[in-house]
């Protein structure tokens, strides 16, 4: 499947079992880059040797996935906003819509944030969208890896 011009924007998310995960999605979804912004962790280590706690988990994905780094995400939004990406920022919130009837078309930006404290709500004001998976059950949150799984594949009509 060919890459399309969509990218995964991850805000502050802490785990690099995460991080690993979410690039083994977005190559199984064709996604074209990956934006690491904050202290997201980077399949290098500051001396860009290849991390084998991050490899454990992407499995080769983190050799074959286009990425990104960069040191604050407004950065990246005005990188995506130069390129006329639409911007959906994935998360909890007051103007949320249901994810299953938000329709994504490339070029555009999923948002995903901190495992615990989600998308600030100054960077969500900065999103074109923000999309909501509903909870049915009694917990409050998926976890981010899974999160980008469901919400990217069903947005893109994949």
């Amino acid at each position: 499947m060919p890459k399309t011009e969509t990218y995964i924007v991850l805000h502050n998310v802490r785990s690099v079992h995460n991080v690993g995960s979410i690039f083994r999605t977005t190559d199984c979804l064709g996604i074209s880059n990956v934006l690491l912004c904050g202290y997201t962790p980077t399949p290098v280590d500051r001396f860009g040797r290849f991390r084998p706690d991050f490899a454990k988990v992407s499995l080769g994905a983190e050799k074959t996935v286009s990425w990104q780094k960069f040191k604050n995400i407004n950065l990246a939004l005005k990188f995506l906003q130069k390129q006329k990406v639409r911007i959906i920022g994935v998360e909890q919130a007051a103007n949320a819509k249901d994810y299953k009837k938000v329709s994504a078309h490339p070029p555009v930006a999923f948002i995903f944030g901190n495992e615990v404290a989600g998308i600030p709500e100054a960077i969500l004001k900065k999103c074109d969208t923000v999309a909501e998976i509903p909870m049915r059950g009694g917990k409050e949150s998926l976890n981010v890896s899974v999160a980008v799984g469901i919400a990217v594949s069903r947005m893109l009509g994949l």
